[in-house]
This record gives structure tokens, sequence and C-alpha cells, in this order.
């Protein structure tokens, strides 16, 4: 359960994530992210790009052409995320970081709550 500490104004903090991650496709995206959002994983997901990356793997530099996933969700629920991003996502080793969300409007924060709740009961 998310306990919310309330700030100045309508600001809520605390038990929030953004996540983010990375495919090679933009119909990689809209699949991962429906079948995100469909488990109640997330609230939604935003998916950005064509965005451009160079990274290393395997030794070498690589160039290529990727889309942003960016998940909203609750941090009870990263452990069951991250499980279906690696069992869903066609790399090897996808890009799979949290970020913790510091304040947030209580409105939109009370939206992924309702919208992630529903798996709390399965």
């Amino acid at each position: 359960m998310i306990t919310a500490l309330r700030l100045k104004g309508n600001w809520v903090v605390k038990g929030y994530m953004q996540v983010l991650t990375t495919v090679p496709s933009a119909d990689e995206g809209v699949a991962l992210a429906r079948s995100i959002a469909s488990e109640r994983l997330a609230a939604g997901v935003q998916i950005i790009g064509p965005i451009r990356s160079l990274y290393w793997w395997q030794g070498s530099l690589r160039d290529g052409e990727e889309w942003q996933l960016v998940i909203k969700t609750r941090q009870p629920l990263l452990a069951a995320l991250e499980s279906h991003i690696k069992a869903n996502h066609s790399y090897e080793t996808p890009e799979i970081v949290a970020i913790e969300i510091v304040a947030g409007s209580a409105e939109y924060l009370d939206w992924i709550s309702e919208e992630t709740r529903r798996i709390d009961a399965s």
C-alpha cells in the first residue's frame, strides 16, 4: 500500500516510480506497452521515438535507432514489472531503470494508484 506524504499545496510523494526501457522498433514498443498496461503493471506508458542511441555492447560501440518507453507505476509493482519486461523483450539485456517520482500532483498520483490497484487483488 502506498503511503503518501502531502506537501504544501497539492503535491504528494512516496512510492511512485517512472521506469524506462528502450526497444528496437515502434511495433515492439506498442506491443510491450500494451502488455504492461493490460496487466495493470502501470497506469500508463508513453512511447517516445525514434531516438538515436550510442552504447557499448559486446565490445563494440553501437549506433542505432530505438524507442523509449516511459512507464508510470508504483514501487510495489517493480519486481513484477521487471519480470514482465524481461519475459517480453527482444533484447538479451534490456534497459530497466526505475526512477523515484519525488513529488507529483495528488490527482495524477491518485490516478496511478487507482489504475494499478487492480493487480493487488489478484
